[in-house]
């Protein structure tokens, strides 16, 4: 691994950590019940990404600086399993339990379900 390699990730980090940002700021009033969409949105969509990358270039000799800015970086900067599992703690710490298992569900079978769909060729 060379220092271009690094300079990759930092690049599609820093583009997916934006639009990580701009989701929050774009989402931020926007609820169903208590369910942080912001981050199920972006970790969906960051699956989304990589499994479109998966099931697209599969197999094809693509440039590894490409998949290090867009898998590792891009996706890394963009999905936030921090966030959601800070976001369903306080649910369960406000007593809406419903809600924080509600959010656990559809992340991990969203997030899953589109890989899996991808791994299908």
């Amino acid at each position: 691994m060379n220092w271009s390699s690094f300079l990759y990730v930092f690049l599609g980090g820093g583009a997916g950590s934006l639009v990580r940002f701009g989701l929050s700021v774009a989402i931020q009033n926007r609820t169903i019940g208590s369910l942080p969409m912001a981050t199920l949105t972006a970790n969906v969509l960051a699956c989304l990404v990589a499994a479109l990358w998966l099931r697209v270039f599969q197999g094809d000799d693509l440039s590894e600086g490409l998949r290090l800015m867009l898998i590792t970086g891009f996706c890394g900067g963009l999905s936030t399993f921090s966030t959601f599992s800070l976001e369903t703690a306080q649910l369960i710490k406000q007593g809406d339990i419903l809600w924080a298992l509600v959010n656990i569900t559809l992340s991990v079978v969203l997030c899953t379900g589109i890989v899996i769909w991808a791994l299908k060729k």
